[in-house]
């Protein structure tokens, strides 16, 4: 079941809400236990064939953290270690079984049995979700004795399909809170802003300029400058507003229960550098990885050389968790690189006392940041490596530089200029070249220069860890800042109501989530 959809919109989430509110009143675990249910509902929407797969994976985990609680049990440094290895085991058979099996056919020149299998939908999320709890649970820092507020947990339908990835602490504390039981209009209003907003960053932006950025990816043929380098920008604002998008839905969707969830998307295309845009891209999943990878891998404690080591296995293992696929081992290796070019360069700038923080140097930072972001978005989206190099030698000027033929007539006054320079115009095509470009400068308008929905919402406490976000800097004008923090006044309810109205006419055909499919 779609957030952006008709049958979730007007018939799950009000039946969904109204009972939790209305048992909440007689019994919080009858609340409790009502919206687990129907988050497994949610989940089985989908196909019911795999809630066994996932009542499955709860049972377990539950079972092991009531083992890994201090004192409960010897050897419980090999319980935790058998329970990890399972969980990851049933992650690798669904998620890569078929691309280890492709490779060792390869490698072994010789055809092995196919294997089709379908990829769970959610499933790295609730797996990540139920490690971190185990290892949580192992340390002391976690305990959950009862198994409906577990189930509730992992299965909380606003996060259970694409993150954030919770820690306990973080939301069943929560629930604990008789407050949230009785339903608030203050809770009301702020979710529903909140929801919207990426209700309309979903439909409106990111499924209307996604069809500019699919051509390009599926049949490259030889991509001059401006249709790569436009093709590429059109998928990466794409998946921005798409992400961004449900990361909003998700946590207003859940403050209409008075639950509020970690950010997990703070304007990463304003980042200055790129460790920056990693603590601002998939934040949940940049925590997870940093705090169970990177740091057990011995983090920066082992010298420069073991520390950039570490940073590139942690990368490529993000990479490939994002998909079975070499595109993807190389986006995470790309990142890798960034990050340990990033750490000499700021070693140097310390020590050599290189100054950067002029207007026009942090400038220049972003864009070479998000410039590298965009290069390396390629091999996330291409289907394969040789249609992700042909893109990049586009990219770089190896197809040359062409314009529409309809657009030489509006540039005759350039036209021995740009004949010089070695462009060429071909037939066809105008449309959609200045579409595709229309639509990336509303984009980067809206990315790099108005308030994100954190900002919006700053004065009512959106999500957790607000305050110590990014956020709360921001970039653009205060006047513009200013008019745009949302308050209760009839104006802002007029204008959510139009964006709102404005997206559900937008519906007709739903589009899944980009990151629905990791």
């Amino acid at each position: 079941m779609l957030f952006n959809s008709y049958v979730f919109l007007f018939a799950y989430l009000p039946i969904t809400v109204a009972g939790f509110f209305i048992l909440g009143r007689r019994s919080q675990w009858g609340a409790a236990a009502w919206l687990a249910g129907a988050s497994l509902f949610f989940y089985g929407w989908w196909d019911y064939r795999y809630l066994p797969l996932l009542l499955g994976s709860v049972i377990f985990n539950y079972g092991c953290a009531a083992l890994l609680a201090p004192g409960r049990a010897s050897h419980r440094k090999a319980l935790l270690a058998a329970a990890i290895t399972a969980n990851l085991g049933l992650l690798a058979y669904y998620k890569y079984a078929g691309f280890f099996l492709a490779g060792a056919a390869q490698l072994l020149a010789q055809p092995l049995p196919a294997l089709h299998v379908i990829l769970p939908i959610g499933i790295s999320f609730f797996t990540f979700t139920q490690i971190a709890f185990l290892v949580d649970t192992y340390k002391g820092r976690a305990q959950e004795s009862r198994f409906v507020h577990y189930l509730l947990f992992v299965t909380y339908f606003p996060h259970l399909i694409a993150g954030p990835v919770l820690h306990h602490k973080e939301m069943m504390p929560q629930f604990a809170d008789r407050r949230i039981f009785r339903l608030s209009a203050r809770n009301v209003a702020i979710g529903s802003t909140i929801f919207f907003i990426g209700l309309a960053k979903k439909v409106l932006i990111a499924d209307n300029i996604g069809p500019y950025a699919a051509p390009l990816f599926d049949n490259p043929g030889t991509p001059s400058l401006l249709i790569a380098w436009g093709g590429v920008l059109a998928y990466a604002f794409q998946l921005y507003f798409d992400f961004s998008g449900y990361s909003d839905m998700a946590i207003g969707l859940s403050r209409l229960f008075g639950v509020r969830l970690p950010l997990n998307f703070d304007s990463p295309y304003q980042s200055r550098n790129i460790a920056q845009f990693w603590r601002r891209w998939h934040m949940t999943l940049s925590r997870f990885l940093r705090d169970y990878l990177y740091i057990p891998l011995g983090g920066k404690r082992c010298g420069p050389a073991r520390r950039y080591l570490n940073l590139m296995i942690t990368m490529v293992l993000g990479g490939l968790w994002h998909g079975a696929g070499w595109n993807f081992i190389v986006w995470g290796a790309l990142h890798g690189a960034y990050l340990v070019i990033h750490k000499v360069w700021s070693t140097a700038a310390r020590r050599f006392h290189l100054a950067g923080d002029t207007r026009v140097g942090k400038v220049l930072a972003t864009l070479l940041t998000f410039a590298a972001v965009c290069v390396a978005w390629v091999f996330f989206r291409a289907p394969d490596m040789p249609v992700a190099l042909t893109i990049i030698k586009g990219m770089a000027g190896g197809f040359g530089l062409a314009l529409p033929d309809a657009l030489a007539a509006h540039l005759l006054p350039l036209h021995a200029a740009l004949t010089a320079m070695g462009t060429g115009f071909y037939l066809g095509g105008g449309t959609v070249f200045i579409e595709t470009w229309t639509w990336i400068a509303v984009a980067a308008l809206l990315t790099f220069a108005m308030p994100n929905t954190q900002q919006i919402m700053r004065r009512f406490d959106p999500a957790l860890d607000f305050q110590a976000s990014a956020a709360t800097d921001g970039q653009g004008g205060r006047g513009v800042r200013r008019l745009l923090t949302w308050r209760a006044s009839p104006a802002w309810a007029a204008a959510i109501a139009l964006l709102a109205l404005a997206s559900m006419l937008a519906l007709n055909r739903p589009a899944e989530f980009l990151y629905f499919q990791f």
